[in-house]
């Protein structure tokens, strides 16, 4: 049986066709191999989210995973990041959850807050 994907690696959008054997066709360039296989295997994707930040000037401080996380465990990510207040200052990239339900990837911030 065939699968139809469409590629998200890059800008160009190509349609994927992978089978059974991960043979995989309508790949212009190398990275939609891995994409195919990969989507059909164990997709991943970056979350992003924000958690509550006591601070003078924003009560949301956005966030992102340090690396795709398995797509299947998103909602679990997800119940932990809304557990989450920390207080300013945060600079960038400060490491917000360690290591998130043994991942092995960080929620990490992606603005500096210096209340």
């Amino acid at each position: 049986m065939e699968h139809k994907l469409i590629c998200i690696v890059c800008p160009r959008g190509c349609h994927l066709t992978i089978d059974e054997n991960n043979n995989v066709s309508g790949n212009s360039c190398p990275r939609g191999v891995p994409y195919a296989i990969n989507e059909m295997t164990c997709p991943k994707r970056m979350l992003t989210s924000t958690v509550k930040i006591v601070s003078k000037f924003i009560n949301r401080l956005p966030v992102i995973t340090s690396e795709e996380i398995e797509k299947s465990k998103i909602f679990d990510v997800m119940e932990e990041i809304n557990k989450v207040e920390v207080k300013a200052p945060v600079k960038m990239h400060e490491i917000i959850i360690k290591n998130v339900l043994n991942t092995g990837v960080d929620i990490i911030s992606t603005r500096e807050i210096l209340d």
